[in-house]
């Protein structure tokens, strides 16, 4: 699995989803958006841990500097 998440993609990544657990813990959103609010956030965590997200490859994008050959 070759890495496509950039850090600074990486940041926003774990900012937004700072952002929905906040907005969920305080009851600005709850019911069913919230629980989407949840998900996509673990969504957005798990994606900025691994590097690696599964829209960029479909569309062929990385937010990655060019990898140095080995």
């Amino acid at each position: 699995m070759k890495t496509n998440v950039g850090k600074t993609d990486k940041l926003i990544r774990l900012l937004l989803a700072l952002v929905g657990i906040v907005l969920y813990i305080f009851n600005v959103v709850s019911g069913t958006l919230g629980i989407v609010v949840l998900v996509i956030a673990a969504v957005l965590i798990l994606t900025a841990l691994v590097n690696f997200c599964p829209l960029y490859t479909v569309f062929g994008l990385s937010t990655c500097k060019k990898e140095e050959s080995k």
